[in-house]
Order: structure tokens, then C-alpha cells, then sequence
């Protein structure tokens, strides 16, 4: 593992953060692009904070261009801590992209707040956005952590972080 970096004034270690995951309220104003467009603008989101993970940013339904995904046929993922995931494939003109988003419909009890709210994969859309500032996604192509200056790692997700 590369050495941890210890964070300054203001920035917040992966390294810190807890294992089982914590879910916090957030409303710093998160952004989602696609095809040029915002599709996603909140204040009002959660963040899941994980040891090693930068953090992953769910959005509520009622504040994303809903009418733009389709959920994609059979493809889902279990999380130990948050249950049973499904994925959302996105349209708009004559773009499309699969597997840009995930969501929980039915959450674990911890996690319950977030039932249908979705997360979506810097990597995979135009671009995203937290507080102004462009997010840089966590390598891999299984998590989607969103990456700021206020962050420091190193951050699971690249070659030879499997095993962390």
C-alpha cells in the first residue's frame, strides 16, 4: 500500500473514515453533466464514507433528470453494508452511456435514507461537480468515488488496491 498522506487544514483522509460505512447528510451543491447538459443539481444529498474510499455522493430522484434513465436489465451488485444494487443506463439525444448511476431500492436499515437515490460515476458522465469544484473519479472501474481537493488518500479502486 502506498503510504497514507496526511492531510492538511481543511481536507479530510480516507484513512479516517470509518469500516462499516457511515451515511451523513450533505448539502454542499453537487453537479452532474451529461451531453453538455446538467442532469443532477442538489444541496440536498447524502455521503457514504468509507475507509479508503473518497466518498460516494447519492442524489434524491426528485432532483435528477429521472426521465433520462432506464434501469438496465439484470445487472446488479451486493453490498454487505448497504444491500442490493441496481443500475441505470442514461439517453439524451442521440448519446447514451450504460451503467452510469446505481441506486439501493431497498437499503439495509442503516442506509434506509437513501432508498432510491442515485450515485453516479464521475468516470461516466460528462462531468461532476461539488461545490464548483470538478471531481476527479476513483480509479476502477467498481467504485465511484468522487474525488476533491479536500480529500486526500491514497484511495482504493486502482491496481493492486483489491486486496486493502
Amino acid at each position: 500500500m502506498k503510504k497514507k498522506i496526511k492531510p492538511k487544514a481543511g481536507q479530510e483522509s480516507v484513512w479516517d473514515y470509518p469500516r462499516p460505512p457511515r451515511l451523513e447528510k450533505t448539502d454542499k451543491h453537487l453537479i452532474v453533466e451529461f451531453d453538455g447538459k446538467v442532469i443532477a443539481e442538489t444541496t440536498r444529498a447524502y455521503r457514504v464514507l468509507e475507509t479508503s474510499h473518497p466518498p460516494v455522493y447519492y442524489l434524491p430522484p426528485e432532483d435528477v433528470q429521472t426521465d433520462l434513465l432506464r434501469q438496465r436489465s439484470g445487472q446488479r451488485s451486493f453490498c454487505e453494508f448497504k444491500g442490493q444494487a441496481i443500475y441505470w443506463d442514461i439517453q439524451s439525444g442521440q448519446l447514451e452511456r450504460s451503467a452510469v448511476a446505481w441506486s439501493y431500492p431497498t437499503p439495509t436499515s442503516p442506509f434506509e435514507p437513501i432508498a432510491g437515490y442515485l450515485a453516479f460515476y464521475s468516470s461516466r458522465v460528462g462531468a461532476c461537480f461539488v461545490n464548483g469544484e470538478r471531481v476527479k473519479a476513483q480509479e476502477g472501474d467498481f467504485y465511484g468515488g468522487w474525488i476533491t481537493a479536500d480529500i486526500v488518500g491514497p484511495f482504493k479502486g486502482g491496481v493492486g488496491t483489491r486486496g486493502w
